[in-house]
């Protein structure tokens, strides 16, 4: 027993204090195509929030012109929803890069 905690009291200082590690831009092969794909994703689902919120208008519209509150409520929903995945795209590269720099000042 005495073997194992000498071991792990010597392997206690022979490990570095403090490991710093950064992201690697060129570290794997296919980083600028991921890169790219990311940046494609992110279009789409700007186009898909646009399409999804005509839709939603649409339907709104709909149920408020037949007096459906349940059909225009769901529009509503809907355009809340549509918005509410556009800004989330829109701000996902921000979103990350502050969390990210809240996770580098952590001590």
């Amino acid at each position: 027993m005495t073997l194992i905690l000498d071991t792990l009291a010597q392997a206690a200082t022979v490990l570095p204090a403090q490991v710093d590690i950064d992201p690697n831009d060129s570290g794997l092969p296919g980083i600028a195509a991921l890169r790219t794909i990311v940046g494609a994703v992110m279009t789409v689902g700007l186009i898909l929030s646009v399409l999804a919120l005509i839709i939603s208008a649409v339907v709104w519209g709909f149920g408020a012109n037949s007096s459906n509150p349940h059909l225009a409520s769901r529009g509503k929903l809907g355009v809340l929803i549509s918005c509410g995945a556009a800004i989330i795209t829109g701000a996902a590269v921000t979103l990350i890069n502050f969390f990210w720099n809240v996770g580098q000042t952590v001590s």
